[in-house]
């Protein structure tokens, strides 16, 4: 199995929130990451990876109708296109040819705006429901924390540790990736299939949801669909 992208929320807050609609938050962040894996990955024409959504029974606390944050878990496991690689190497001139560096600098970027994207479609979902503004502004990359980004931004910053290795440009280049992320859940169409798997998530009856079944909701205009 690969690597597991797990979604959590701040442990310091005491904050809680209704069965309901945490678990439509949870739904809409997997789906984002489900969507961005498949759709951002066939677009930059990166080849497919399998991941599969496993989804974890709720641990209801007794005569309670709230609950905690971390009550609550669903991950996506899979989808990463690197692994590991040594510190650096990405800027290694010594071992990769200038395409081969260009190959595995759009795999490092897919795999960190995959991971950007969990929380932003999160952060989307709660914005359209509470009828609130949401734009990169209002929404930056300090706030995907508190829709459960935490997670997602320490693997971010993992593999910016990698691919940089100079730590002064980290932060130019995670504002980039965080605008390309934006860009995708923005997209009206992406926007669609991220709700379609959101809904499929939430009625879905298995604690399982496979590469194919997830590939069959985003695809739902009849695309040929890429294979796991």
């Amino acid at each position: 199995m690969g690597e597991i992208m797990k979604r959590n929320y701040q442990t310091d807050t005491s904050y809680t929130i209704n069965d309901h609609d945490l678990i439509r938050q949870i739904a809409f962040h997997e789906a984002g990451h489900a969507a961005a894996i498949y759709l951002y990955n066939k677009q930059k024409q990166l080849p497919p990876v399998y991941f599969q959504i496993t989804i974890k029974a709720l641990d209801r606390q007794k005569d309670s109708t709230r609950l905690a944050y971390d009550h609550f878990a669903a991950v996506v496991e899979g989808g990463r296109l690197i692994h590991s690689l040594p510190v650096a190497l990405i800027e290694s001139t010594h071992y990769f040819s200038a395409a081969e560096q260009d190959a595995y600098q759009t795999a490092f970027e897919a795999d960190m705006i995959n991971l950007l994207i969990g929380p932003l479609a999160e952060a989307k979902h709660v914005a359209l429901r509470d009828d609130e503004q949401f734009n990169a502004r209002l929404v930056n990359i300090d706030a995907l924390h508190y829709y459960g980004g935490t997670s997602d931004l320490e693997k971010v910053y993992e593999y910016l540790d990698v691919f940089i290795a100079a730590g002064s440009r980290h932060e130019e280049k995670t504002v980039e990736l965080f605008n390309k992320a934006f860009q995708f859940i923005s997209s009206p169409t992406h926007w669609k299939a991220i709700e379609r798997l959101a809904a499929y998530i939430l009625s879905n009856k298995e604690n399982i949801i496979s590469c194919e079944e997830a590939i069959a909701v985003l695809d739902e205009s009849g695309v040929p669909r890429t294979k796991c």
